[in-house]
């Protein structure tokens, strides 16, 4: 999975914008997260398919920038406390975080993904033992 950090305009709108973009070629929303930041709209958004979601948003009206990153996807126990276990064990491994989201949630489990910052992303990979 990726996430995509997209920068837009301020204005009314621009998150239908972005959403019909990707609607528009199929693209579902995994997570997303959105606000204003120094007058701009910042979207991240995680999808499966990032070269079609970068392709249809680059056409999209008011988008300024997108910038793709790698996260990781993780499950954990669906109980108080289990988000503080498993950044506590990433922060001891100084582990800097720059997003992270909650996927899915079932019954037993709650799926998260995490984007630490690029040159952090072997480190994640090995603490949570997730091979390529």
């Amino acid at each position: 999975m990726k996430e995509l950090s997209i920068i837009t305009d301020n204005r009314i709108g621009t998150l239908a914008n972005v959403a019909e973009a990707l609607g528009g070629v199929g693209i579902n929303i995994e997570a997303i997260a959105a606000y204003e930041q120094g007058g701009r709209a910042v979207f991240r958004i995680l999808t499966r398919d990032a070269i079609s979601a970068r392709k249809a948003l680059e056409k999209a009206p008011g988008v300024k920038g997108i910038i793709v990153s790698d996260v990781v996807v993780t499950k954990m126990s669906n109980r108080p406390g289990e988000l503080g276990k498993l950044t506590r064990k990433m922060a001891n491994r100084g582990i800097d975080l720059e997003s992270v989201y909650i996927v899915s949630k079932k019954d037993d489990y709650t799926e998260v993904a995490v984007k630490p910052v690029e040159e952090h992303l072997p480190k994640v990979e090995s603490l949570l033992n997730i091979k390529h």
